[in-house]
């Protein structure tokens, strides 16, 4: 299932976090699939919680104008994990897994070197990453925003094969503005994208680009000027991409 990781369309992702019944996901699907142009310009991605995936992808039926994608997934293939799910169980239903998001990481204490070990585990897998990297509120205070960005990114990135470096996605998302209505201008997203496309340069020797998506209370209404920061290629979108016109709306922003 998974797609061509050289594609070089944008790249607009829905993280539908903890909502949705099968059946609800079901009829967000279905809604979705009726706004969406025959062709739609970016590449587009939902992220349902786990319980959703399969009639996600049912639902989908097999259009290819959305790609399915997990919300994370466990670093080790299999073991007494209670309660986690692994990459290997996700890769029939999945094409990319999200790692890294700020609430695994602020909520649930997930360090750089579990991230990376999450990461490493997506690609044995033969699934897509997507790496979310931001800095909170109090570090964006204290200027440190790109050397946070510049951390998370070298954690996530550095010792990957420029193969593997290829396949990864990285989706800035400033921890103030996740959910709150706050939403970074495009000159904060075109300063961060430029943070990692320059770590990825020189991890792969410039043989490599990967898109960097801005994430962050993107809404229809701002979603074209956010999309068009230089270096920017894309969206991680939280609740709009539970309303299946506020969604579409975004896609159709991207081109």
């Amino acid at each position: 299932m998974t797609p061509d990781p050289w594609r070089k369309a944008p790249l607009i992702a829905g993280n539908w976090k903890m909502h949705k019944t099968p059946a609800e996901a079901r009829g967000l699907v279905r809604s979705l699939l009726g706004q969406l142009a025959a062709e739609p310009a970016a590449e587009v991605l939902l992220l349902p919680p786990f319980t959703a995936l399969e009639a996600v992808v049912e639902e989908l039926g097999g259009d290819t104008r959305v790609r399915v994608g997990a919300q994370n997934c466990h670093h080790e293939a299999a073991g007494a994990f209670t309660g986690e799910i692994s990459a290997p169980m996700l890769a029939p239903l999945c094409d990319y897994v999200l790692v890294g998001h700020s609430e695994r990481r602020h909520l649930m204490g997930e360090s750089d070197n579990v991230v990376r070990r999450k990461l490493d585990a997506v690609l044995v897998a033969g699934l897509l990453p997507v790496l979310a990297v931001g800095e909170t509120a109090a570090e964006r205070s204290a200027g440190v925003t790109e050397a946070v960005v510049e951390r998370q990114a070298r954690a996530g990135l550095e010792g990957l094969a420029i193969g593997e470096i290829g396949r990864c996605t990285v989706a800035y998302e400033p921890v103030w503005a996740i959910g709150t209505g706050a939403t970074a201008t495009p000159d904060d997203a075109a300063a961060a994208a430029a943070v990692i496309h320059r770590v990825v340069a020189e991890l792969s020797s410039g043989e490599v680009e990967v898109r960097v998506l801005y994430g962050g209370s993107v809404t229809p209404a701002n979603a074209a000027s956010l999309l068009s920061a230089p270096g920017v290629r894309g969206a991680l979108v939280g609740g709009a991409s539970l309303r299946a016109d506020e969604f579409a709306g975004i896609v159709a922003a991207a081109g």
